[in-house]
């Protein structure tokens, strides 16, 4: 895990729409960057769905979500249609930008060891460094967990 402190590895990838979006993009600005093995998951649907329903709240604070996975577009957009998702989901088909957060690698998924997306959160801040970073992440409260921490940031 990258540790508080530290500065987020820039990246630049296509989201949901085909469109590019990069880190540096919410430079002066918080934003959640989360990553999820796969859309459309029970696990991975909780806790976009958990993000969804607090989205105005993170929108208050303004901050910007970002979540990321190795899904390609077409499944992102295909997930975000379906559960009506306000914000950008990002294509990281190769595993690259996962890899320099330390989010991915090999896992055992029910018995078998595969390659992909660990479930890890970072909150980088306005000037480009991590402010929190949460490993192996319960989706269930996430959101909520996280809207706590970023009101202790910003007390």
């Amino acid at each position: 895990m990258l540790e508080q402190g530290e500065e987020a590895p820039a990246f630049e990838l296509p989201d949901q729409n085909g469109e590019t979006v990069s880190l540096s993009a919410y430079e002066g600005e918080r934003v959640v960057v989360y990553f999820y093995p796969r859309a459309d998951t029970p696990g991975c649907t909780t806790e976009a769905c958990g993000f969804r329903d607090a989205w105005t709240e993170f929108e208050a604070r303004n901050v910007a979500v970002l979540g990321v996975s190795d899904d390609p577009v077409e499944d992102l957009a295909a997930f975000a249609d379906e559960y009506e998702l306000p914000f950008r989901l990002l294509s990281d088909e190769d595993g690259a930008v996962s890899t320099a957060y330390d989010s991915y690698g090999e896992k055992n998924v029910f018995g078998n060891e595969v390659t992909g997306v660990f479930r890890n959160t970072y909150v980088v801040g306005p000037g480009g460094t991590v402010e929190r970073a949460y490993e192996g992440v319960s989706p269930d409260g996430h959101a909520e967990e996280i809207l706590a921490d970023l009101d202790e940031l910003a007390a």
